[in-house]
């Protein structure tokens, strides 16, 4: 079945890839929470290997989901504060995700914009925490498939033009250039260098 103007969901069995490379091909696609959110614009991947990665260390209670199958919602809290979405990626059990930092709002804009407290387009989803905000996910996702309801991530129709650098907001594996964005999108949570 095809979703939002013809684009078709991604298939689970297409998440069972290395973090880095979704994390690039996520980039154009649409992710919608009960038919509220936009086009992604900026990932950040994050695998075992990776000292920055919460599953470097090993499975706990807070991280299991990333050790759970591809596919699956990683939703945590940070700094205690803001909810933060990842996509669980690799091969099982993998303990790697893809961080949705940014999207541009296309759809539900005035639930975005009432759960936000803000009418101005760029704050409503640049940045982990104003995302989750503005679709409505908390930790009661973590773990949740992808593929059904409230969840539903549209493939991109076509190749779109991929910036990557440095990861934001960390202090171990700083260097490594595993955040990637939409080239000249307005909507990132940063621009890149």
């Amino acid at each position: 079945m095809g979703g939002r103007s013809g684009l078709a969901p991604i298939p689970r069995p297409l998440f069972a890839r290395p973090a880095a490379e979704l994390a690039r091909d996520l980039i154009g696609a649409t992710l919608l929470m009960d038919g509220v959110g936009g086009l992604i614009v900026e990932t950040e991947a994050y695998d075992h290997e990776d000292p920055a990665s919460h599953s470097y260390a090993g499975r706990t209670a807070r991280n299991a989901a990333m050790f759970g199958p591809p596919g699956h919602a990683y939703v945590y809290r940070s700094y205690g504060l803001h909810w933060c979405l990842n996509i669980v990626c690799g091969t099982e059990p993998s303990g790697s995700a893809v961080l949705i930092r940014a999207l541009e709002p296309t759809a539900g804009i005035e639930v975005m914009q009432q759960r936000r407290g803000t009418v101005v387009p760029k704050l409503l989803c640049s940045g982990p925490g104003r995302l989750c905000q503005a679709l409505g996910v908390t930790g009661a996702l973590d773990g949740q498939p992808l593929d059904r309801p409230p969840f539903s991530i549209l493939a991109r129709r076509e190749e779109v033009p991929v910036v990557s650098g440095p990861r934001i907001g960390i202090t171990r594996g700083a260097e490594t250039p595993w955040r990637f964005g939409l080239r000249g999108s307005a909507f990132l949570s940063r621009r890149f260098a």
